[in-house]
């Protein structure tokens, strides 16, 4: 019975203390903030900084139609595809896939409208803009293209660092995900270098912001709102989202966009080595001081690398000072270098460590090059905006890879040309203007001189080896 009393004493004297703080408080003191809703606010405020920068590429081709029971057809008819695409340029200039829009007859962006408000009735109903789309340049083996609308004060977004991303980063997939426009998904970085395949040099953000068909060119941005990736391929047996999304570095973007906007084409870095991965058994034979990382091959004799002093089996270690361990890894490092004209490598030679200046020599895959090579003049096609030369015997011998021995192959794009909305990019061969076989720059010229004001046009161009139609209207 006293421990009863003691007990009760002790739980009221409780109770009025609790009465005396509470009475202390401010009568209208505002409740905590939980750390959820602070984040529930960011997120929101992020997305609706970044979507007005996204936008859906609506794609129109022509393909073949699906077989039954595994087998093909023969039938072509008109196919519509939707992707997605970033805007990096308020001017109208856009990052996507290559695969996107490479075999593309017609393309048009689809920007949303910008509102400060993002309530549900908007996005049930929101209003879009439409304009149509032209390459302006694209380049296959990093599956990176950029296009042009006519559109002006744009949101922008700004191309991240790549160097700060991190495994464990937040990041946002934003785009159509199979043509569901103003979409968006949230995950982190599985990891910030990913090589899919031993042989390539390409390397990929992995993320498991949920990625599906309809992602592809859309951005990967960060906590910041600033892209860090081009979203471009899944890896998944059902078709769908499987948590295992990649996108291509913010770093190949930033060294890749510039090019393909002023030239179209891209100019490879080249320093005169070859590498391979070391490997235990490698390193063991050859007695290298570690079983890992890159080792020099080979060298172009008199090349940058050789006049450096760089020397077969040394282990490249370092880019810039950044710390190198694959093939694909040097590779991507070698592209986005911050200087144009000379790299610092960091060598390991037996346990000396060095460092050492190399020049770097630039590439250019640029068709203007024919011209030099072969001392032949580049014509412009005024109506077309582009550079051009016909293919001879000896043209046709240099590009090996084209299916028609004839017509005009684009040599460049003319940079900020504002003619009828083309989907040709530079090494497009037109073969044939209006059902009519062309065989020179100048029946080109003439033939489209000839044709009147909104007169339609059909130009047959060859891409990649397949023939496909590109129509417009002459303004």
């Amino acid at each position: 019975m006293g421990r009863l009393f003691s007990a009760s004493i002790a739980c009221a004297a409780g109770m009025t203390l609790l009465a005396q703080r509470a009475s202390a408080q401010p009568p209208h003191a505002p409740r905590p903030i939980s750390a959820l809703r602070e984040l529930n606010s960011s997120v929101e405020t992020l997305v609706r900084r970044v979507s007005p920068s996204v936008v859906e590429v609506v794609v129109t081709g022509y393909g073949s139609r699906g077989g039954t029971d595994g087998e093909s057809s023969s039938e072509i008819m008109r196919q519509v595809t939707v992707a997605s695409g970033a805007i990096v340029d308020p001017d109208g200039y856009i990052v996507t896939n290559a695969h996107v829009v490479a075999n593309a007859v017609r393309l048009q962006v689809v920007l949303s409208a910008a509102s400060a408000d993002d309530t549900p009735s908007r996005s049930l109903g929101g209003a879009t803009r439409t304009f149509e789309a032209r390459i302006v340049g694209l380049v296959k083996d990093i599956d990176l293209a950029v296009l042009k609308i006519d559109a002006a004060n744009l949101s922008a977004l700004t191309i991240g660092d790549y160097d700060t991303v991190r495994k464990g980063d937040i990041v946002f997939a934003l785009g159509s995900p199979g043509g569901l426009r103003d979409s968006v998904s949230m995950g982190v970085v599985s990891t910030a270098a990913r090589q899919l395949d031993p042989d390539s040099p390409l390397v990929y953000i992995q993320t498991d912001a949920a990625i599906n068909p309809g992602n592809s060119g859309g951005p990967l941005v960060n906590v910041e709102g600033e892209l860090v990736g081009i979203n471009t391929f899944i890896l998944s047996h059902s078709g769908g989202n499987q948590g295992l999304g990649f996108a291509i570095p913010s770093a190949v973007v930033a060294a890749a966009y510039p090019q393909l906007r002023k030239y179209g084409h891209l100019r490879r870095d080249d320093i005169g080595v070859t590498v391979q991965a070391v490997t235990p058994v490698l390193a063991s034979g050859l007695g290298l001081p570690q079983d890992w990382g890159v080792v020099v091959a080979d060298l172009l004799e008199g090349g940058p690398a050789e006049r450096a002093g760089v020397r077969v089996q040394d282990i490249i270690t370092t880019v810039d000072r950044k710390l190198t361990t694959s093939v694909p890894l040097l590779s991507m490092q070698l592209s986005t270098h911050r200087d144009p004209d000379r790299v610092v490598l960091g060598l390991l030679r037996g346990a000396e460590q060095l460092f050492v200046d190399v020049d770097v020599v630039h590439v250019s895959t640029d068709l203007t090059r024919l011209g030099d090579m072969l001392h032949v003049e580049l014509k412009p096609v005024d109506t077309l905006g582009i550079l051009a030369v016909e293919i001879d015997d000896v043209v046709g011998v240099l590009l090996p890879w084209i299916r028609i021995p004839s017509g005009v192959i684009v040599a460049a794009r003319v940079e900020h040309w504002r003619g009828p909305t083309l989907s040709i990019a530079a090494g497009d061969v037109i073969h044939a203007i209006n059902g009519k076989t062309l065989s020179t720059v100048d029946e080109l010229v003439s033939t489209l001189r000839e044709l009147e004001v909104r007169r339609p046009v059909v130009l047959q161009v060859e891409r990649d080896g397949k023939l496909t139609f590109i129509a417009f209207e002459l303004d």
